[in-house]
């Protein structure tokens, strides 16, 4: 519906928050008895902030899954989903990235409409589910920057087609997201920086789409600001909790938009790159962003002059800004580098004129040499 700006049903955001204290303040206040955690392996294995977690909730702990796999395999949702039910939990509280936070939002929606195996969740796919309450929400304890945590929509990998497929409910987000800049030590610098280009990706793709709502504008501009420093601040020092608290709250300005504008060829090509060749989502963001910008840049030149000016680079195009800082980030910015190949460029090619995010492009993308071109831009 037209001059409409959509609310996710969650609750509070905490920030700059210890994650295990937190936990067990929430679920006190909401009077939970069963609790499950979801975890990332490396958290739960190589760490100790899980263990904290998991004492301070005390018998309210029922169980732990820590096997998330990238890109959420349809499998391992299905497996995830098994290992809840059998706890029967009131809440699943999620430490980790974007995969166990995708995952548990589809296995929130399994649990609730009775799916067990991969044929019934493939059939669900792309639906919107609406007036459908879940069953089981989550606490989400956020561990990179990709803003998932703010979104009802959840993603899973038919492994088959190899295509990321969205799953869409009212309340797949968390009730509560907890912001504990300390917990991120343990993210690896690549992956921390990286998947903070992916918001950076929201945040420009947003900006461009050409929404009249007045919300997303300023948010995004912001945003970009706030990155600019922060994660140059936190490659310098990858111990400045200040800097990485700066950046989960620009990822909390900009992602309460997603959902609310639609996203451009950098994120429906990004999606491709990470189905058909493996590539981690951020990664996708610091290759595609800057070529999609490059192809968009005749079509929206007064946007890109803004987007450079947030950027603290006025004198650069918006294109040249964008890559400028994933290069001070360390971060790859070329198809070779994530190990795209020309052979998958057919491939790439023939999902993107069929994918509506790809389509959604302000710059309208119509022809195979369209986007033949934009991967040309990101082959350098």
């Amino acid at each position: 519906m037209a001059n409409t700006y959509r609310y996710t049903p969650l609750e509070r955001v905490y920030w700059d928050s210890p994650a295990a204290e937190v936990v067990l303040k929430e679920v006190e206040q909401r009077d939970l008895k069963r609790v499950f955690v979801v975890s990332s392996s490396t958290l739960s294995k190589e760490t100790e902030e899980i263990n904290k977690i998991i004492k301070s909730l005390g018998k309210k702990f029922v169980g732990l899954f820590d096997r998330c796999l990238p890109h959420s395999p349809q499998e391992n949702v299905i497996e995830c989903v098994k290992e809840v039910k059998s706890k029967d939990p009131d809440i699943i509280v999620t430490i980790g990235g974007g995969t166990p936070i995708d995952t548990v939002k589809v296995v929130q929606l399994c649990i609730t409409l009775g799916i067990e195996t991969i044929e019934e969740l493939r059939k669900i796919a792309h639906k919107k589910h609406k007036n459908v309450n879940s069953k089981i929400r989550q606490i989400a304890v956020p561990t990179t920057l990709s803003g998932g945590e703010y979104s009802n929509i959840g993603g899973a990998m038919d492994t088959d087609k190899q295509l990321k497929e969205r799953y869409i409910g009212d309340d797949l987000c968390p009730q509560t997201v907890v912001l504990d800049p300390n917990i991120t030590i343990h993210t690896p610098q690549w992956l921390w920086l990286s998947t903070a280009i992916r918001s950076v990706d929201h945040a420009i793709e947003g900006f461009c789409s050409g929404s009249d709502n007045p919300l997303i504008p300023p948010t995004c501009l912001y945003s970009l600001k706030l990155f600019a420093k922060s994660l140059r601040d936190t490659y310098r020092d990858p111990g400045n909790i200040e800097s990485r608290s700066l950046s989960q709250k620009a990822v909390w300005i900009v992602a309460k938009n997603l959902g609310n504008t639609t996203m451009g060829a950098s994120h429906g090509i990004g999606y491709l790159l990470g189905s058909i060749g493996g590539v981690p989502h951020g990664h996708t963001s610091c290759v595609m962003l800057p070529a999609v910008l490059k192809w968009n840049e005749s079509y929206q030149e007064e946007q890109h002059k803004i987007i450079s000016d947030a950027l603290g680079r006025p004198k650069l195009k918006a294109w040249k800004a964008v890559k400028e800082l994933v290069n001070d980030l360390g971060l790859p910015s070329t198809l070779d580098e994530v190990g795209i190949k020309r052979d998958k460029w057919e491939k790439i090619v023939d999902y993107a004129l069929k994918h509506p995010t790809v389509l959604s492009n302000p710059k309208p993308i119509k022809r195979p040499e369209d986007v033949m071109e934009i991967l040309e831009f990101a082959e350098n």
